[in-house]
């Protein structure tokens, strides 16, 4: 790789997940934002170490769960009191017990799709193509080994002092990301 490429991020690798946690940790705290991290299973707290305090998923489906409702109770009222009325057994037309079902079953489904298309959303789903891939040793991130990249479009990002930085938390190899 050339010197002036332009590239992705800093990648450090670890051996355990605890080494990880703590150079998240300390990254985050020495003023790094955009960084993410890699570990063959999941570490207990490392999100919250790498900045991730909020998750908007749940306000998604309350969202589309909401609209369910509203859209079944609507179309079921549409259909029965305004488009086709139809006097069954002498009730009136807008017998609201009978449209709780349609109702419910509407909640649900557009709950389930918004938190589908929310979840895909909101990790940047599908993605057939990310640069950390370029990293070869990056394979082992599903067996054995942790990983904590560095962006380049972080603000405090330095090619030579974040380098540094990586290397004094203890990472076993620093390597550049290539675009």
């Amino acid at each position: 790789m050339s010197k002036n490429a332009p590239i992705y991020g800093l990648m450090a690798e670890f051996e355990a997940p605890d080494h990880l946690l703590a150079a998240a940790r300390r990254a985050y705290q020495e003023g790094y934002r955009r960084m993410d991290a890699y570990s063959p299973f999941p570490v207990e707290g490392l999100a919250e170490a790498i900045g991730f305090h909020k998750n908007r998923l749940p306000l998604i489906v309350l969202i589309g769960g909401l609209l369910g409702c509203i859209g079944g109770y609507s179309l079921f009222y549409f259909t029965e009191v305004i488009d086709y009325p139809l006097n069954v057994g002498g009730r009136p037309h807008h017998s609201w017990p009978a449209f709780i079902p349609i109702a419910f079953e509407t909640t649900i489904l557009l709950a389930a799709f918004a938190a589908v298309l929310g979840m895909l959303a909101l990790n940047g789903l599908p993605q057939p193509y990310h640069p950390v891939f370029n990293v070869p040793e990056f394979t082992r991130a599903s067996r054995d080994r942790f990983f904590l990249c560095i962006e380049s479009r972080d603000p405090k990002f330095d090619l030579e002092a974040t380098r540094k930085f990586l290397q004094s938390l203890g990472a076993g190899r620093v390597s550049e990301v290539e675009i």
